[in-house]
C-alpha cells in the first residue's frame, strides 16, 4: 500500500481459500511488533489469538478462514501503543485445482534426480548475486557454484521427456546464503525464496507448468530438520527454544565451529530401539547435522506450524507433484507424523518420499504408512527410500557367486518385501547425489551397470535415476567425493565440447548406455506389468537370476546373467509362468525369442523380454 510503512516480514507470504484446515498462523517480524495489536476487517476472517514471542520483534497471529470466505486482498492493521499504525497488505488466492487433483508420483513413474547447479546454465546473467555471501563461479572447483539453474532444467525438458522420465526431483532451489558450498541447497536461509542464482519464483512455477505439459511431475526437495547458519532468524531468534541446543549456540556464537557444536550421533535406530537411552535419543534428534546447519526444534508448536504451512504453500504455489523430505529420521518423529499427516489430509492423492539412509529393511519399513509398529507409531509417509536394496544390488553384482554371496543378495533382499506394507510405493535407485556413481560402485563394468539399471526399472518400486547415469558418469578420481559425484552435465554450458543433449562427443559406450536407458524407460512408461504386475522371481542358479512381472496378457522377463562364457538356461524350471511356446521380444534389441525348452545366453548382461505384441 503506497504511502504506508509495511511490516519487515510476514510469512506465509499469502494463503488460499478452501482448505480443510481453516486455521492459519502468521509469523510477523518487525521491530517491537510485540507492542502492536493486529486487526483484520474482511468477511470470513477472524483473529483467534495473538502470541508474543521471547523476542519483542515477533508476533504469531492465529486466524480462522471460514470455508465460505472468498479470495481477495485485505489489510492487516497493526496498532501500536503509541498510536502508530502499520497497514500490511495480504492476499487470499483461489486454489488452482481441487485438492484431489494433486496426484503424486507412484510406481508408474520414473524419477530423474538433478543437482540444479550442475545440470545446465540456462541464464548466465544470474550466476553471481552481489547481495549474497558466495559471490563467485568456479567450474574448476567441485565445491564452488558452477552456474546451473532452473532455466537450464526447463530448457532441457524435451531431453528428459524423450529419455522416458515422468518426474523430476531437483535438489533444493531455495536461497542458501552461505559463505561457501552453497551450491547443494541443503543449508536454507530463507524457506520462502528461490535462490536468485537459480532463478525466480516465476521461473520455478514455469518449470512446473512446462513439465506438466510433458507429463512430468515436479518433486520439491524440502528440509524440515535444519536450516543454514545464515538464516535470517538466526540473528534474532523468536523463542529461546527455536533451534535445538540454542543456549549452547548463543554462548559460543563468536567462536562457533565443529569443536563446540553438539552434533547428532546419527544413531537413527534410537527412533525404534525399545532399550534406547534418553541421552542417545536426544543427541540423535537434537544434535546439529554440522556446525553450519542449526537443528530446528519441531517440538516448539510455532516452529511446527511454520514448517507444515511452508510445505503446503509450496505445493499450492508451484502445483507440485510430490515432496522429497531430507534426513527424515532426524527431526522429532512425532512431528514428522504430524507434518506428513497434515499434507496427506489436505491432498489425499499426493506423495512424499522420506530419506532414511539405512540398509536394514526393519528401519525402512517402520517409516512407511500402515506399518504395524509395536510402539504404535504411524508415520503417514507413503514412500521411504530403499537403501537396503541399493546395497544388495551392488553387492549382488560385485560379489563372486556362492551359496550366500552374489546374486542371492538381490534375491533375498527382494524376499524381504513381506515386511513392507506397500513395496511398490518404496523408492529404489542405483545411486544418488550423496554416494558414488553406480558405474564407480560397479567397478567400471558397463554390463553390470546395465544389470543394475534393468533390475531397478523392473522391480515393484518407484525408480529414481541420477542425472548422468545414462552416460556412465563416474567419480573414479575420488570415489564418494560429493563435489565430484555432483559433476557438471556435459552440454549444459556454452562451449562444452561434449553435449549429452545432442550426442556430440559421446563415446560409443556412452551412446550405448544412453540408448539402453532410453529404450527401457520408454517401454516402462506404458507397461502395466511393471507398473502393477504380480512379481515372481526364482532363486539364482549358476550365476543367473530371473525375475518376472505379470499383468493380464503382458509378462516381463528380466534375466540377469553374470557368466562371461555362454550358458544354457533350462526354461522348464519356469513352467509355472505359462510362457512355453510363446514368442517374446527383447525390449532393447527387438530380437525375437521362442520360449521353449532352453535358452542360450551367449554373453554377460541383462536380457529383458516382453510377451507384449
Amino acid at each position: 500500500m503506497k504511502g504506508y510503512a509495511q511490516i519487515e516480514r510476514i510469512e506465509p507470504l499469502n494463503w488460499w481459500v478452501g482448505f480443510k484446515n481453516t486455521q492459519l498462523q502468521l509469523l510477523v517480524k518487525h521491530p517491537n511488533i510485540s507492542e502492536a495489536l493486529p486487526s483484520i476487517s474482511y468477511e470470513g476472517i477472524t483473529i483467534k489469538k495473538v502470541h508474543k514471542a521471547d523476542s519483542p520483534n515477533y508476533l504469531f497471529v492465529d486466524i480462522d478462514i471460514d470455508k465460505k470466505t472468498k479470495a481477495g486482498n485485505f489489510n492487516i492493521i497493526f496498532k501500536f501503543k503509541n498510536g502508530k499504525t502499520i497497514k500490511q497488505p495480504y492476499q487470499l488466492k483461489e486454489r488452482l485445482k481441487l485438492a484431489e487433483d494433486y496426484v503424486g508420483f507412484n510406481s508408474t513413474d520414473a524419477i530423474y534426480l538433478i543437482t540444479p547447479d550442475r545440470f545446465a546454465n540456462g541464464n548466465p546473467s544470474n550466476d553471481i548475486n552481489k547481495n549474497l555471501l558466495e559471490k563467485s563461479i568456479d567450474r574448476s572447483n567441485d565445491y564452488a557454484r558452477h552456474g546451473g539453474d532452473i532455466q537450464g532444467i526447463t530448457n532441457h525438458l524435451d531431453y528428459i521427456e524423450n529419455m522416458g522420465f515422468t518426474a523430476i526431483w531437483p535438489c533444493p532451489v531455495l536461497t542458501n546464503n552461505m559463505p561457501q558450498s552453497s551450491y547443494h541447497g541443503y543449508a536454507m536461509t530463507n524457506f520462502y525464496e528461490i535462490d536468485p542464482r537459480f532463478g525466480t519464483l516465476a521461473e520455478y512455477i514455469t518449470l512446473s507448468s512446462e513439465a506438466q505439459k510433458k507429463g512430468i511431475k515436479l518433486i520439491m526437495d524440502q528440509v524440515a530438520n535444519h536450516c543454514g547458519l545464515e538464516h535470517w532468524w538466526m540473528k534474532d531468534l523468536p523463542f529461546k527454544d527455536w533451534v535445538n541446543y540454542q543456549k549452547n549456540y548463543e554462548n559460543n556464537k563468536a567462536n562457533w565451529n565443529n569443536n563446540v557444536t553438539i552434533t547428532t550421533n546419527h544413531r537413527r535406530t534410537s527412533n525404534q530401539d525399545r532399550y534406547v537411552s534418553k541421552k542417545d535419543q536426544d543427541v540423535m534428534r537434537d544434535g546439529w547435522f554440522v556446525s553450519s546447519m542449526p537443528d530446528l526444534n519441531q517440538r516448539n508448536p510455532f516452529m511446527a506450524k511454520y514448517i507444515i504451512q511452508n510445505s503446503i504453500w509450496w505445493i499450492e504455489i508451484a502445483n507440485l507433484g510430490g515432496i522429497r523430505q531430507d534426513t527424515y529420521p532426524y527431526p522429532d518423529k512425532n512431528f514428522m507424523s504430524q507434518w506428513a499427516g497434515a499434507i496427506m489430509h489436505e491432498y489425499p492423492n499426493f506423495s512424499i518420499v522420506g530419506e532414511e539412509w539405512s540398509i536394514n529393511p526393519l528401519l525402512i519399513g517402520y517409516w512407511q504408512t500402515g506399518a504395524k509398529n509395536l510402539d504404535g507409531y504411524e508415520s503417514n509417509l507413503k514412500s521411504p527410500m530403499d537403501f537396503a536394496m541399493q546395497r544388495n544390488i551392488v553387492n549382488g553384482l560385485n560379489e563372486n557367486e556362492n551359496w550366500d554371496s552374489g546374486l542371492v543378495k538381490m534375491y533375498e533382499g527382494l524376499a524381504n518385501d513381506f515386511y513392507y506394507t506397500k513395496p511398490e510405493d518404496i523408492m529404489i535407485f542405483p545411486d544418488n547425489h550423496d554416494m558414488s556413481r553406480i558405474f564407480t560402485q560397479l567397478e567400471g563394468d558397463v554390463e553390470k551397470t546395465k544389470m543394475a539399471l534393468s533390475y531397478v526399472l523392473t522391480l515393484p518400486r518407484i525408480p529414481q535415476i541420477y542425472y548422468g547415469t545414462e552416460i556412465l558418469m563416474n567419480d573414479f578420481a575420488k570415489p564418494g567425493d560429493h563435489g565430484l559425484v555432483r559433476t557438471d552435465f556435459p552440454g549444459g554450458w556454452d562451449g562444452d565440447t561434449i553435449n549429452v543433449f545432442t550426442g556430440e562427443g559421446l563415446t560409443n559406450a556412452q551412446k550405448d548406455m544412453q540408448s539402453f536407458v532410453k529404450k527401457l524407460l520408454n517401454y516402462r512408461k506404458t507397461s502395466s506389468a511393471i507398473h502393477h504386475g504380480k512379481t515372481i522371481h526364482f532363486a539364482p542358479e549358476q550365476g543367473v537370476y530371473v525375475l518376472f512381472r505379470i499383468f493380464e496378457d503382458e509378462t516381463i522377463v528380466n534375466i540377469i546373467n553374470k557368466n562371461e562364457q555362454p550358458i544354457t538356461l533350462d526354461l522348464n524350471r519356469f513352467e509355472e509362468i505359462g510362457l512355453k511356446g510363446k514368442t517374446l521380444k527383447n525390449i532393447i534389441s527387438n530380437t525375437l525369442v521362442v520360449w521353449d525348452e532352453a535358452l542360450v545366453l551367449n554373453n554377460k548382461g541383462s536380457f529383458i523380454l516382453t510377451s507384449k505384441k
